[in-house]
This record gives structure tokens, C-alpha cells and sequence, in this order.
């Protein structure tokens, strides 16, 4: 696999009592110079309108009925930092494109058209991020930490979001409780 780029990192059972326990993590980037992802199924109790209304950015009222997204703590890097994956959507400041299917986008512009006829179709806001040095998500995946699956826009937006381990586990096409977290050496 040349990159993780656009793949979901699977927690091991084992990162149970971690920060990390049953979290499935979705990758931005991942390059030469390390690696990038949300935490994409654990939300903090912070509706969207909440957060939209604490930074003064009021939705229109016939846009509040079909907002009901939780905001979710993307890792713990930076938790004053704000990221909203998307369906893909031009013209805000600051967005990448992961794949055909989602961009990033981390500036304020974007979320001014949440809940209006200018949000993106599909959209996921995070509160921080989680990152790896060079070679490091490699080594933790070598060590049993991750497992990984491409990533799909269903699992990405269609799932709810305390039920998405459970759910990518099952794509896996194995039990995971099965799994022995000791690496071994042939």
C-alpha cells in the first residue's frame, strides 16, 4: 500500500482504558512527513447549532430542523482547532481533497453555509486532530495497534457515530476479538 491516504485506522481491542479505545480514525494525509486523521466516532456532546450559535454564526430557522450532527473530537492535537470533512465542494479558503468522494476543510468560511442551501451535502465537524511523526502510524500499525480499511463515503457519513467501530469492524471479514495483539516474528 503506498499511502493510508483515504482509509479508515481501525483501534485494536487491546487500546482499551486509552484515549484511542474503539475509535475509528479517518486518514488526510499521509506522506513522507507523517500522517493526519479525524477521530470520526466520538462525539463530545456539542450539537452543530451549538457550536455554530457559541461562534456567532446563527442558522436560518428553516435550516434547524435537519440539523441534528453532533460534533465529534477529531484527537487530541489542537483541540481548539476546528475541521469539517465533507462531500466534495469548491470554493472555501482552506480545503484539501482526500479522495473523489470527501475534501477537509478547516476555515470559518465553511461553516457560515452549514444548515443553508450552501453546505456541503455531507459533512462531519471535528474539534482537533491526530498525528504520527514520519514512519510512526506505520510502526503502531506493524505493532497491532491499527487495522485498516478503505475508506467509504457510507461508513464515513451514513453511520452513526457510536456505532461505527462496531460496523467497521465487521468489514474486516473477521472477528476481531479473535485477534491476539502480540506481534510475531517468523
Amino acid at each position: 500500500m503506498d499511502s493510508l491516504k483515504d482509509h479508515f485506522l481501525i483501534a485494536m481491542p487491546s487500546l482499551d482504558d486509552t484515549f484511542f479505545e474503539r475509535s475509528v480514525i479517518y486518514i488526510c494525509e499521509n506522506d513522507q512527513k507523517g500522517s493526519m486523521g479525524l477521530m470520526v466516532n466520538r462525539p463530545i456532546g456539542v450539537e452543530v447549532e451549538d457550536l455554530l450559535e457559541q461562534m456567532d454564526l446563527h442558522l436560518s430557522p428553516e435550516f434547524l430542523f435537519n440539523l441534528d450532527n453532533q460534533v465529534l473530537i477529531g484527537g487530541p492535537v489542537a483541540p481548539e482547532r476546528g475541521f469539517v470533512l465533507h462531500t466534495p465542494q469548491e470554493n472555501w479558503l482552506n480545503s484539501t481533497e482526500v479522495s473523489e468522494h470527501t475534501m477537509l476543510t478547516s476555515s470559518r468560511d465553511i461553516l457560515t453555509s452549514i444548515g443553508s442551501d450552501k453546505s456541503p451535502e455531507q459533512f462531519i465537524i471535528a474539534l482537533g486532530y491526530t498525528g504520527w511523526t514520519k514512519d510512526q502510524l506505520e510502526q503502531e500499525i506493524a505493532d497491532n495497534t491499527w487495522l485498516t480499511i478503505k475508506a467509504s463515503p457510507e461508513l464515513l457519513f451514513n453511520v452513526d457515530a457510536e456505532q461505527m467501530w462496531q460496523i467497521a469492524t465487521q468489514q474486516l471479514g473477521f472477528d476481531i476479538w479473535q485477534m491476539s495483539s502480540q506481534t510475531g516474528h517468523a
